[in-house]
């Protein structure tokens, strides 16, 4: 998607666009953004927030459970003056690896308080816990079979998403972050704001007095996050992530701070493309409906419009792609622009 935001810092939006990683950055005082590397992955880094405290530090977010990623946060804290030692409390915006995964270890090493939204931290068991991955495994390859994946894809991709497990040390939170919660530390006025649809649980945190948004990967600047059909998915994600979009919109935010890519003005701007994106991407795919008459969620996703060809995208990412289409079927049934007749697989026509 095409910039409509303001960079408010080139060199950060530099080395994203230049395949490099950026600085470790002093945002405004006593606020760091440390980029922690994430291996074999397209975002490359996570943009971990280290928020000063009268005893240490507090991080938004905290990497994969790596060794690589573990150095990568080390090096950052030493440059704004901390250890990981110093770290008091670790707030995760949500329970994907690069987000989740170090948490644990830090919690370890510095005996700092880890908060997570309680929608996420019921998933953790079925998402991390070796002893329950099976029934994961098991529910993912029937919601495949629903879609019409060939058997032989969704005999692969049904476990695709197991091998992250290795990433993550599993952590219960000590701490659940409601929606509207105003977090304990000392010298901000952290505030957090349920926004889900990329999650389950995701978080955000509004500053008002310094005027700032992290916006973990709720809303970046140039890239949308996954909003998909999975089996731990509430029953529109979709419409979920939409109306958290339209939640943050009037925030008086005079800076975003994602997770990814590189630190913006503009977030009505940005909401508002974000939505138009997605009320185009509902458009194609009731046109695509109606033109094949009756299809299943597989075939329609390998007629839509992606970022390249169908053909060139690897097995992993079409069933993330296949996850979004079903996500956005969903939210046209709730509304009565197309009917699906349930099997196996479910098929999908235009609802007149």
């Amino acid at each position: 998607m095409p910039d409509v935001v303001t960079a408010t810092n080139e060199e950060q939006r530099a080395a994203w666009l230049g395949g490099r990683l950026p600085e470790v950055e002093r945002v405004r005082p006593g606020l760091w953004s440390i980029p922690v590397p994430i291996p074999i992955n397209p975002l490359r880094y996570v943009l971990v927030y280290a928020l000063e405290l009268p005893d240490g530090v507090a991080i938004v977010d905290a990497g994969w459970d790596t060794p690589e990623a573990f150095a990568g946060l080390t090096a950052g804290l030493a440059v704004a003056g901390y250890t990981i030692a110093d770290v008091r409390a670790v707030l995760v915006t949500h329970i994907h690896p690069d987000h989740y995964g170090l948490a644990g270890r830090v919690r370890e090493e510095s005996g700092a308080w880890v908060g997570l939204h309680p929608a996420d931290a019921r998933l953790i068991p079925d998402r991390y816990d070796e002893g329950f991955a099976e029934g994961l495994v098991r529910r993912e390859r029937a919601l495949l079979d629903r879609c019409g994946v060939p058997p032989a894809s969704a005999d692969e991709l049904a476990g695709a998403s197991m091998a992250v497990r290795h990433f993550v040390r599993l952590a219960e939170p000590d701490v659940l972050i409601e929606d509207g919660d105003r977090l304990d530390l000392p010298g901000w006025d952290l505030r957090a704001i349920w926004t889900p649809g990329h999650s389950p649980g995701h978080l955000c945190f509004a500053e008002p007095g310094r005027r700032l948004l992290l916006s973990g990967d709720h809303v970046l600047p140039r890239i949308t996050p996954i909003v998909a059909v999975h089996p731990q998915a509430p029953a529109n994600p979709l419409a979920d992530y939409l109306d958290s979009l339209a939640s943050i919109r009037a925030l008086e935010a005079d800076e975003v701070l994602p997770a990814h890519e590189y630190r913006f003005a503009g977030l009505a701007d940005r909401v508002d493309h974000v939505i138009a994106h997605h009320h185009e991407r509902l458009d194609e795919i009731e046109k695509t409906v109606a033109a094949a008459g009756e299809i299943a969620c597989w075939d329609l996703a390998t007629r839509l419009t992606w970022s390249r060809p169908w053909e060139t995208i690897p097995l992993f990412m079409r069933r993330a792609a296949n996850g979004e289409t079903l996500a956005h079927l969903v939210w046209l049934e709730a509304r009565g622009r197309v009917r699906r007749t349930p099997g196996t697989p479910d098929l999908w026509s235009p609802a007149t």
